[in-house]
Protein backbone atom coordinates (compact mmCIF):
# COMPACT_ATOMS: atom_id res chain seq x y z
CA UNK A 1 0.00 0.00 0.00
CA UNK A 2 1.50 2.99 -1.26
CA UNK A 3 1.74 6.10 1.32
CA UNK A 4 -1.46 8.02 -0.43
CA UNK A 5 -3.46 4.88 0.10
CA UNK A 6 -2.47 4.45 3.50
CA UNK A 7 -2.96 7.97 4.52
CA UNK A 8 -6.66 7.65 3.17
CA UNK A 9 -7.00 4.63 4.92
CA UNK A 10 -5.78 6.22 8.43
CA UNK A 11 -8.24 9.33 8.01
CA UNK A 12 -11.11 7.31 6.84
CA UNK A 13 -10.68 5.11 10.23
CA UNK A 14 -9.57 8.20 12.95
CA UNK A 15 -13.41 9.48 10.94
CA UNK A 16 -14.91 6.33 12.29
CA UNK A 17 -13.64 6.69 15.90
CA UNK A 18 -14.80 10.14 16.24
CA UNK A 19 -18.22 9.43 14.90
CA UNK A 20 -18.38 6.70 17.17
CA UNK A 21 -16.66 8.11 20.35
CA UNK A 22 -18.94 11.80 19.45
CA UNK A 23 -22.01 10.04 19.64
CA UNK A 24 -20.77 7.88 22.72
CA UNK A 25 -19.99 10.94 24.51
CA UNK A 26 -23.45 13.18 23.78
CA UNK A 27 -25.68 10.31 24.52
CA UNK A 28 -23.51 9.72 28.11
CA UNK A 29 -23.40 13.74 28.36
CA UNK A 30 -27.76 13.55 27.77
CA UNK A 31 -27.94 10.68 29.66
CA UNK A 32 -26.35 12.54 32.81
CA UNK A 33 -28.29 15.41 31.88
CA UNK A 34 -31.50 13.70 32.47
CA UNK A 35 -30.39 11.70 35.24
CA UNK A 36 -29.93 14.71 37.20
CA UNK A 37 -32.66 16.37 36.19
CA UNK A 38 -34.20 12.94 37.84
CA UNK A 39 -32.28 14.14 40.78
CA UNK A 40 -33.15 17.27 41.07
CA UNK A 41 -36.90 16.51 41.06
CA UNK A 42 -36.68 14.56 43.54
CA UNK A 43 -34.74 15.94 46.07
CA UNK A 44 -36.97 18.48 46.72
CA UNK A 45 -38.35 15.55 49.26
CA UNK A 46 -36.42 13.01 50.98
CA UNK A 47 -39.34 11.08 51.18
CA UNK A 48 -40.39 8.09 49.20
CA UNK A 49 -43.76 10.06 48.44
CA UNK A 50 -45.75 13.10 48.38
CA UNK A 51 -47.73 15.35 46.70
CA UNK A 52 -48.45 19.35 46.79
CA UNK A 53 -51.89 20.93 45.76
CA UNK A 54 -53.82 24.24 45.79
CA UNK A 55 -56.81 23.74 47.63
CA UNK A 56 -58.97 26.21 45.90
CA UNK A 57 -58.48 24.44 42.12
CA UNK A 58 -56.96 20.85 43.10
CA UNK A 59 -54.90 21.71 41.02
CA UNK A 60 -51.17 19.17 41.33
CA UNK A 61 -48.18 21.68 41.87
CA UNK A 62 -45.87 18.52 42.68
CA UNK A 63 -45.79 14.82 42.83
CA UNK A 64 -43.56 12.36 43.30
CA UNK A 65 -44.90 8.64 44.03
CA UNK A 66 -48.34 9.71 44.74
CA UNK A 67 -49.96 6.97 43.61
CA UNK A 68 -48.01 4.41 45.35
CA UNK A 69 -50.09 2.52 48.25
CA UNK A 70 -48.21 2.78 51.61
CA UNK A 71 -49.61 2.66 55.59
CA UNK A 72 -51.10 6.04 56.64
CA UNK A 73 -51.07 5.68 60.39
CA UNK A 74 -52.63 8.76 62.07
CA UNK A 75 -53.55 10.81 58.92
CA UNK A 76 -56.32 8.18 58.82
CA UNK A 77 -58.27 10.64 61.16
CA UNK A 78 -58.42 12.68 58.42
CA UNK A 79 -61.39 10.45 57.02
CA UNK A 80 -62.47 10.63 60.78
CA UNK A 81 -63.02 13.90 61.54
CA UNK A 82 -64.64 14.35 57.74
CA UNK A 83 -67.06 11.84 58.89
CA UNK A 84 -67.43 13.93 62.04
CA UNK A 85 -67.92 17.23 60.38
CA UNK A 86 -70.48 15.54 57.65
CA UNK A 87 -72.65 14.13 61.06
CA UNK A 88 -72.55 17.95 62.61
CA UNK A 89 -73.68 19.51 59.04
CA UNK A 90 -76.62 16.97 58.53
CA UNK A 91 -77.91 17.75 62.34
CA UNK A 92 -77.27 14.23 63.61
CA UNK A 93 -74.77 15.60 65.90
CA UNK A 94 -74.04 18.90 67.52
CA UNK A 95 -70.58 20.62 69.57
CA UNK A 96 -72.21 20.65 72.76
CA UNK A 97 -73.61 16.00 72.36
CA UNK A 98 -72.07 14.70 75.19
CA UNK A 99 -69.83 11.45 74.32
CA UNK A 100 -69.15 8.64 76.50
CA UNK A 101 -66.37 6.00 76.53
CA UNK A 102 -66.22 2.52 76.26
CA UNK A 103 -63.90 0.30 77.50
CA UNK A 104 -63.18 -0.48 73.82
CA UNK A 105 -62.35 2.91 73.22
CA UNK A 106 -60.37 3.02 76.10
CA UNK A 107 -57.93 -0.09 75.85
CA UNK A 108 -56.47 1.95 72.38
CA UNK A 109 -53.00 1.88 72.31
CA UNK A 110 -50.86 4.58 70.71
CA UNK A 111 -51.32 8.08 70.48
CA UNK A 112 -54.04 9.01 73.17
CA UNK A 113 -55.63 11.31 75.65
CA UNK A 114 -55.84 8.79 78.43
CA UNK A 115 -59.87 8.60 78.68
CA UNK A 116 -61.27 6.32 81.45
CA UNK A 117 -64.54 4.15 80.55
CA UNK A 118 -67.46 5.72 81.30
CA UNK A 119 -65.91 9.08 80.93
CA UNK A 120 -67.84 11.72 79.27
CA UNK A 121 -66.50 14.65 76.92
CA UNK A 122 -68.73 16.85 74.62
CA UNK A 123 -68.15 16.08 70.91
CA UNK A 124 -65.86 20.25 70.40
CA UNK A 125 -63.59 18.65 73.05
CA UNK A 126 -62.98 15.09 71.23
CA UNK A 127 -62.86 17.04 68.12
CA UNK A 128 -59.63 18.67 69.81
CA UNK A 129 -58.32 15.42 71.69
CA UNK A 130 -58.66 13.95 67.67
CA UNK A 131 -56.91 16.79 64.97
CA UNK A 132 -54.46 18.41 68.13
CA UNK A 133 -53.17 15.48 70.22
CA UNK A 134 -53.95 12.56 67.67
CA UNK A 135 -56.29 10.30 70.21
CA UNK A 136 -57.08 7.13 69.30
CA UNK A 137 -59.41 7.15 72.08
CA UNK A 138 -61.12 9.83 71.34
CA UNK A 139 -61.39 8.86 67.59
CA UNK A 140 -63.01 5.17 68.86
CA UNK A 141 -65.08 6.99 71.00
CA UNK A 142 -66.63 9.57 68.38
CA UNK A 143 -66.96 5.98 65.94
CA UNK A 144 -68.89 4.32 68.17
CA UNK A 145 -71.38 7.39 68.94
CA UNK A 146 -71.58 8.03 65.53
CA UNK A 147 -71.99 4.50 63.93
CA UNK A 148 -72.36 2.23 66.93
CA UNK A 149 -69.60 0.56 66.52
CA UNK A 150 -66.13 1.24 64.37
CA UNK A 151 -66.45 -1.64 62.29
CA UNK A 152 -70.01 0.32 61.23
CA UNK A 153 -68.16 3.69 61.26
CA UNK A 154 -64.91 2.32 59.56
CA UNK A 155 -67.45 1.23 56.56
CA UNK A 156 -69.01 4.29 56.09
CA UNK A 157 -65.21 6.30 55.93
CA UNK A 158 -64.78 3.56 53.05
CA UNK A 159 -67.99 4.66 51.40
CA UNK A 160 -67.06 8.20 51.75
CA UNK A 161 -63.69 7.47 50.00
CA UNK A 162 -65.55 6.23 46.94
CA UNK A 163 -67.66 8.91 46.69
CA UNK A 164 -64.58 11.17 46.50
CA UNK A 165 -62.73 9.28 43.58
CA UNK A 166 -60.29 7.85 46.36
CA UNK A 167 -59.35 4.89 44.22
CA UNK A 168 -56.21 3.27 45.66
CA UNK A 169 -57.86 3.81 49.39
CA UNK A 170 -58.64 1.28 51.82
CA UNK A 171 -59.50 1.24 55.61
CA UNK A 172 -59.87 -1.14 58.21
CA UNK A 173 -59.65 1.11 61.94
CA UNK A 174 -61.01 4.88 62.17
CA UNK A 175 -57.20 5.35 63.75
CA UNK A 176 -54.65 4.30 62.05
CA UNK A 177 -53.45 2.17 64.34
CA UNK A 178 -53.55 -1.21 62.69
CA UNK A 179 -50.82 -2.20 60.33
CA UNK A 180 -52.82 -4.36 58.29
CA UNK A 181 -51.97 -4.97 54.69
CA UNK A 182 -55.73 -4.21 54.03
CA UNK A 183 -55.49 -0.73 55.76
CA UNK A 184 -53.67 1.66 52.94
CA UNK A 185 -53.95 5.00 50.87
CA UNK A 186 -52.03 7.18 48.70
CA UNK A 187 -50.18 10.63 49.08
CA UNK A 188 -52.80 11.54 45.87
CA UNK A 189 -55.60 10.18 48.19
CA UNK A 190 -54.99 11.51 51.52
CA UNK A 191 -54.70 15.34 49.38
CA UNK A 192 -58.14 14.64 48.18
CA UNK A 193 -59.83 13.48 51.79
CA UNK A 194 -57.58 16.90 53.25
CA UNK A 195 -59.16 19.47 50.76
CA UNK A 196 -62.38 17.97 51.12
CA UNK A 197 -62.45 18.58 54.78
CA UNK A 198 -60.65 21.74 54.52
CA UNK A 199 -62.69 23.61 52.02
CA UNK A 200 -66.19 21.97 53.04
CA UNK A 201 -65.49 22.72 56.73
CA UNK A 202 -62.48 25.30 57.43
CA UNK A 203 -63.55 25.00 60.91
CA UNK A 204 -61.62 22.44 61.32
CA UNK A 205 -58.54 24.69 61.26
CA UNK A 206 -59.54 26.89 63.95
CA UNK A 207 -59.07 23.51 65.72
CA UNK A 208 -55.95 22.51 63.85
CA UNK A 209 -54.88 25.46 64.63
CA UNK A 210 -54.29 25.60 68.24
CA UNK A 211 -50.88 24.48 69.42
CA UNK A 212 -51.73 23.70 73.36
CA UNK A 213 -54.90 23.38 75.35
CA UNK A 214 -56.35 21.92 78.11
CA UNK A 215 -58.84 19.36 78.76
CA UNK A 216 -60.64 18.16 82.09
CA UNK A 217 -61.13 14.84 82.88
CA UNK A 218 -63.77 13.82 85.21
CA UNK A 219 -63.90 10.40 86.82
CA UNK A 220 -64.74 8.40 89.43
CA UNK A 221 -61.12 9.16 90.38
CA UNK A 222 -61.76 13.07 90.68
CA UNK A 223 -61.14 15.46 88.28
CA UNK A 224 -57.70 16.50 87.00
CA UNK A 225 -55.84 18.40 83.72
CA UNK A 226 -54.69 17.31 80.88
CA UNK A 227 -52.85 19.04 78.04
CA UNK A 228 -53.35 18.54 74.59
CA UNK A 229 -50.31 19.58 72.58
CA UNK A 230 -50.31 19.37 69.01
CA UNK A 231 -48.29 16.99 66.94
CA UNK A 232 -47.80 19.09 63.99
CA UNK A 233 -44.36 21.10 64.68
CA UNK A 234 -44.90 23.21 61.52
CA UNK A 235 -47.09 25.00 63.17
CA UNK A 236 -44.25 26.58 65.05
CA UNK A 237 -41.60 26.30 62.39
CA UNK A 238 -43.80 27.03 59.40
CA UNK A 239 -45.35 30.65 58.90
CA UNK A 240 -48.63 30.21 57.63
CA UNK A 241 -49.03 26.88 59.27
CA UNK A 242 -52.96 26.28 60.13
CA UNK A 243 -52.16 22.36 60.52
CA UNK A 244 -53.57 19.67 59.46
CA UNK A 245 -52.64 16.20 60.63
CA UNK A 246 -49.43 13.84 62.00
CA UNK A 247 -49.27 10.52 61.91
CA UNK A 248 -46.66 7.55 62.76
CA UNK A 249 -46.01 4.05 63.35
CA UNK A 250 -43.24 1.45 63.03
CA UNK A 251 -44.99 0.67 59.31
CA UNK A 252 -45.79 3.63 57.64
CA UNK A 253 -42.56 5.49 59.28
CA UNK A 254 -43.56 8.99 59.24
CA UNK A 255 -46.45 11.23 57.45
CA UNK A 256 -48.09 14.69 57.75
CA UNK A 257 -51.09 16.41 55.35
CA UNK A 258 -49.97 20.04 56.22
CA UNK A 259 -52.23 22.91 55.39
CA UNK A 260 -50.68 26.75 55.01
CA UNK A 261 -51.85 29.82 53.45
CA UNK A 262 -49.77 33.00 52.39
CA UNK A 263 -50.94 35.77 50.44
CA UNK A 264 -54.55 33.89 50.54
CA UNK A 265 -53.30 31.30 48.71
CA UNK A 266 -53.73 27.71 50.56
CA UNK A 267 -51.53 24.63 49.92
CA UNK A 268 -51.67 21.16 51.34
CA UNK A 269 -48.50 19.47 51.26
CA UNK A 270 -48.71 15.27 51.78
CA UNK A 271 -45.72 13.66 52.97
CA UNK A 272 -45.75 9.88 53.69
CA UNK A 273 -43.05 7.66 54.35
CA UNK A 274 -40.53 9.88 55.93
CA UNK A 275 -37.23 8.27 57.58
CA UNK A 276 -37.84 10.18 61.32
CA UNK A 277 -40.19 13.32 62.12
CA UNK A 278 -37.53 15.92 61.22
CA UNK A 279 -37.82 15.08 57.50
CA UNK A 280 -41.17 14.95 57.55
CA UNK A 281 -41.95 18.44 58.82
CA UNK A 282 -38.80 19.41 56.58
CA UNK A 283 -39.96 17.92 53.24
CA UNK A 284 -43.81 19.55 54.14
CA UNK A 285 -41.77 22.89 54.27
CA UNK A 286 -39.96 22.67 50.90
CA UNK A 287 -43.04 21.25 49.31
CA UNK A 288 -44.89 24.95 50.62
CA UNK A 289 -41.76 27.42 49.82
CA UNK A 290 -41.94 25.62 46.20
CA UNK A 291 -45.77 26.08 46.00
CA UNK A 292 -45.80 29.85 47.13
CA UNK A 293 -43.04 30.43 45.02
CA UNK A 294 -44.77 29.19 42.20
CA UNK A 295 -48.68 30.94 42.95
CA UNK A 296 -50.26 34.17 42.20
CA UNK A 297 -53.86 34.48 42.90
CA UNK A 298 -56.29 37.74 41.11
CA UNK A 299 -59.44 38.26 42.59
CA UNK A 300 -62.03 40.49 40.88
CA UNK A 301 -62.92 42.67 43.89
CA UNK A 302 -64.50 45.30 41.80
CA UNK A 303 -66.32 43.30 39.52
CA UNK A 304 -68.17 45.71 36.65
CA UNK A 305 -71.99 46.86 37.66
CA UNK A 306 -74.35 44.57 35.83
CA UNK A 307 -77.16 46.18 33.31
CA UNK A 308 -80.33 45.30 33.56
CA UNK A 309 -82.11 43.27 30.96
CA UNK A 310 -84.62 43.96 28.17
CA UNK A 311 -87.21 41.15 28.92
CA UNK A 312 -89.74 40.61 25.98
CA UNK A 313 -93.31 39.40 26.28
CA UNK A 314 -93.06 39.41 30.26
CA UNK A 315 -95.11 41.34 33.17
CA UNK A 316 -91.74 43.43 33.90
CA UNK A 317 -89.80 45.17 31.65
CA UNK A 318 -86.29 44.79 32.22
CA UNK A 319 -84.96 41.90 34.89
CA UNK A 320 -82.40 42.75 37.13
CA UNK A 321 -78.47 40.32 37.10
CA UNK A 322 -75.76 39.12 39.41
CA UNK A 323 -73.04 37.13 39.36
CA UNK A 324 -73.15 33.86 40.42
CA UNK A 325 -70.02 34.20 42.74
CA UNK A 326 -66.67 36.32 42.50
CA UNK A 327 -63.99 35.75 40.53
CA UNK A 328 -60.87 34.57 41.63
CA UNK A 329 -57.41 32.73 39.32
CA UNK A 330 -55.07 31.06 40.85
CA UNK A 331 -52.10 30.65 38.62
CA UNK A 332 -49.23 27.92 39.03
CA UNK A 333 -46.77 28.18 36.85
CA UNK A 334 -44.51 30.90 38.65
CA UNK A 335 -45.69 33.95 35.91
CA UNK A 336 -46.88 37.55 36.80
CA UNK A 337 -50.93 37.25 34.79
CA UNK A 338 -50.49 41.04 34.53
CA UNK A 339 -53.20 43.11 33.39
CA UNK A 340 -56.27 41.85 33.38
CA UNK A 341 -59.49 42.60 30.83
CA UNK A 342 -62.86 41.55 31.29
CA UNK A 343 -65.76 41.41 28.92
CA UNK A 344 -69.39 41.07 29.24
CA UNK A 345 -71.36 38.53 26.90
CA UNK A 346 -74.87 38.95 26.99
CA UNK A 347 -77.88 38.82 24.75
CA UNK A 348 -79.71 42.09 23.73
CA UNK A 349 -83.25 40.77 25.18
CA UNK A 350 -84.39 37.68 26.20
CA UNK A 351 -88.48 36.61 26.77
CA UNK A 352 -90.35 35.60 29.78
CA UNK A 353 -90.44 33.67 31.11
CA UNK A 354 -87.37 34.23 32.92
CA UNK A 355 -86.90 32.27 36.11
CA UNK A 356 -84.42 33.46 39.19
CA UNK A 357 -81.27 31.96 39.39
CA UNK A 358 -81.15 30.53 35.84
CA UNK A 359 -78.30 31.60 33.63
CA UNK A 360 -78.15 34.92 31.60
CA UNK A 361 -74.59 34.78 30.25
CA UNK A 362 -70.91 35.52 31.32
CA UNK A 363 -68.23 37.42 32.28
CA UNK A 364 -65.04 36.31 30.77
CA UNK A 365 -61.51 37.06 32.25
CA UNK A 366 -58.33 37.84 29.72
CA UNK A 367 -54.58 38.20 30.48
CA UNK A 368 -53.76 39.73 26.78
CA UNK A 369 -55.47 37.55 24.55
CA UNK A 370 -55.89 34.46 27.06
CA UNK A 371 -59.17 33.65 28.44
CA UNK A 372 -57.94 32.45 31.78
CA UNK A 373 -62.13 32.20 33.20
CA UNK A 374 -65.07 33.59 33.82
CA UNK A 375 -68.07 33.61 35.59
CA UNK A 376 -71.71 32.90 35.12
CA UNK A 377 -74.30 35.92 35.03
CA UNK A 378 -77.91 34.93 36.58
CA UNK A 379 -81.07 36.17 36.96
CA UNK A 380 -81.80 37.90 39.95
CA UNK A 381 -85.56 38.00 39.32
CA UNK A 382 -88.13 35.97 37.92
CA UNK A 383 -90.35 37.77 35.19
CA UNK A 384 -93.24 35.82 34.54
CA UNK A 385 -95.33 35.58 30.72
CA UNK A 386 -97.66 38.60 30.75
CA UNK A 387 -101.22 37.88 28.67
CA UNK A 388 -103.64 39.17 27.13
CA UNK A 389 -105.56 39.93 29.89
CA UNK A 390 -102.78 40.62 32.40
CA UNK A 391 -101.93 43.03 28.95
CA UNK A 392 -105.37 44.30 28.88
CA UNK A 393 -105.13 45.90 32.49
CA UNK A 394 -101.68 47.38 32.32
CA UNK A 395 -103.16 49.36 29.28
CA UNK A 396 -106.22 50.45 31.36
CA UNK A 397 -103.85 51.53 34.72
CA UNK A 398 -102.30 53.64 32.10
CA UNK A 399 -104.67 55.05 30.54
CA UNK A 400 -107.14 55.91 33.87
CA UNK A 401 -103.11 57.72 35.16
CA UNK A 402 -103.29 60.22 32.15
Amino acid sequence: MNQRKWKRVLALFLTIILMVCGNGVLTAYGEENKEADGVQEDILIQAPAGILIEADTGTVLYKKSEEEKRSPASITKIMTLLLIFDSLADGNLKLTDTVTTSAYAKSMGGSQVFLEEGETQDVETMIKCIVIASGNDASVAMAEHIAGSEQEFVKRMNQRAEQLGMQDTHFEDCCGLTDSENHYTTAKDVAIMSRELITRYPKILTYSSIWMENILHVTKQGSKEFTLTNTNKLLRSYEGCTGLKTGSTGKAKYCVSAVAKKNDITLIAVVMGAPDYKVRFRDGAALFNYGFSKCSRYIDDHPMKLPRLKVGNGKEEYVALKYEKTFVWIGTDGKNIGEVTRKLSLPEQVTAPVKRGKLAGKMEYYAGKEQIGSVNILYDQSVPRSTWIWSLGKLVRKLAFH
